[in-house]
């Protein structure tokens, strides 16, 4: 099915602020800033992500843990569909989360993930916010080692990103 370029455009700014709201869940996520991914979902979101199923609240108290455990994760978000029913939407997104991680015997691991949010938006007031997302894995790569961040990255040492509040994107640029 294709959409006619005068309805995308008539949808333009509905589609940019549902895409919004897949980058700041992205990077709430990533910075481990609670905030930021709650402003991502409806307080009574239910979201099934990977055997848990509850609401905000619930998936942070979940998740931030897991996430929190590991040194770096990155989601990048990518091939969004739209499709707007007045004040719903569903959207399936495409994600690729790459998680460095901390094994039991003080090794580190990278995983990565691949897969796709299934999305149904509701706009509530002048606002687009996920209202139930299933998150379904198509591929995973676990890797036994992970890259050596003591010699850096084609041997040029620089450290990786921080979390909330301490990531220099928090310093240097406002997002609010």
């Amino acid at each position: 099915m294709t959409t006619k370029v005068s309805r995308i455009v008539e949808e333009l700014a509905n589609r940019e602020a549902i895409r919004e709201c897949l980058y700041r869940y992205a990077r709430g996520a990533d910075r481990l800033d609670a905030d930021m991914v709650r402003s991502a979902y409806w307080p009574d979101c239910i979201d099934e992500h990977m055997g848990f199923t509850g609401n905000t609240e619930e998936f942070i108290v979940w998740s931030f843990p897991i996430m929190g455990s590991m040194d770096q994760t990155m989601h990048l978000i990518g091939n969004v569909l739209i499709s707007l029913h007045g004040s719903e939407a569903d959207v399936e997104s495409y994600f690729h989360g790459i998680h460095r991680i901390n094994l039991p015997d003080g090794r580190k691991s990278d995983v990565i993930g691949a897969g796709r949010y299934l999305d149904r938006f509701e706009m509530r007031g002048d606002e687009w916010r996920i209202a139930r997302r299933l998150v379904v894995t198509d591929w995973f790569r676990q890797y036994p080692d992970s890259a050596d961040w003591s010699q850096g990255m084609l041997g040029i040492k620089t450290d990786p990103g921080g979390r909330y509040p301490d990531d220099e994107s928090y310093k240097r640029i406002n997002l609010g």
